[in-house]
């Protein structure tokens, strides 16, 4: 079987469309393929413009016969509730020592609310395992699991694969695309404006994403902003000895400077400058 492991943003949209275009009108993408399952895993608070492009996903997945599943993760839950009360996954937030020594903590959220779930699914709900049943030899490395990888993440792709059932694909990283070439096929051929998914709360935004939400998203940057105050309230009850931030210039979202936040990220479409989204 061949799973796309999507998220929704850009790049994943692009494979997820694609798919769709190649089982409706023949196969026009050759290095996609017509996917078995299109997963997404809802982490509970992702940017207002996921839901749109998540629910266009769906209904392009539902016309062309492509079964598409929303798995409910809610890694911002999870942390709400537990932070500071029990275990966690690691997120990759930035930190700085009493020595004034910056670091960033080890990531490993991707890996437990995305990669480990849609595994599951393909392993309980698609092939039929029961719990804790062997593999089957005929299903050791048979199947695949695609990802949104873009040409200039090809740093991100590791050797490393966490499970016997599955190898992984990138075929954007195959075909050479660049995150804007995912844009420019969506809008032109779908017309679907889109930008990047990611956790609202995720370390790896700019500072101006958080700026753009509480401008345009006020009840989601509240949102940010208490779990940003979660985090380093009950961070002392944890083994971290660092101070933990969300935000890369590490002071708490809320008191964020204007001057702070004009790091936004642009590619050019059309002769025009386009957000990234992150």
């Amino acid at each position: 079987m061949k799973i796309l492991s999507c998220g929704a943003g850009m790049q994943s949209t692009a494979l997820a469309l694609m798919s769709c275009e190649n089982k409706m009108k023949g196969i026009i993408h050759k290095e996609v393929p017509i996917y078995d399952a299109v997963v997404f895993c809802d982490l509970g608070l992702e940017p207002y413009w996921v839901k749109d492009q998540v629910e266009f996903i769906k209904n392009a997945c539902e016309k062309a016969g492509i079964l598409f599943k929303i798995i409910d993760s809610n890694l911002y839950k999870d942390y709400m509730d537990n932070f500071g009360e029990g275990h966690v996954s690691s997120v990759p937030f930035w930190s700085v020592d009493e020595n004034g020594k910056k670091a960033k903590m080890r990531r490993h959220c991707t890996i437990d609310y995305k990669i480990l779930l849609v595994e599951k699914f393909l392993r309980y709900n698609l092939l039929g395992y029961k719990k804790y049943q062997r593999l089957k030899p005929e299903d050791v490395s048979a199947h695949e699991m695609h990802i949104g990888f873009s040409a200039e993440e090809s740093r991100r792709i590791s050797g490393l694969n966490p499970s016997n059932l599955y190898i992984k694909k990138y075929p954007l990283v195959e075909m050479g695309w660049e995150r804007a070439d995912s844009y420019k096929y969506i809008l032109e051929v779908w017309g679907l404006d889109t930008k990047a998914s990611a956790c609202s709360f995720c370390p790896f935004h700019m500072n101006y994403f958080f700026k753009h939400l509480k401008e345009n998203a006020a009840d989601e940057y509240k949102k940010i902003v208490a779990f940003d105050r979660l985090i380093g309230e009950k961070q002392e009850k944890t083994a971290i000895k660092s101070k933990i931030f969300i935000s890369r210039s590490r002071k708490r979202i809320e008191d964020l400077l204007p001057e702070e936040c004009n790091d936004a990220q642009y590619f050019e479409y059309n002769g025009r400058q386009v957000w990234n989204g992150f």
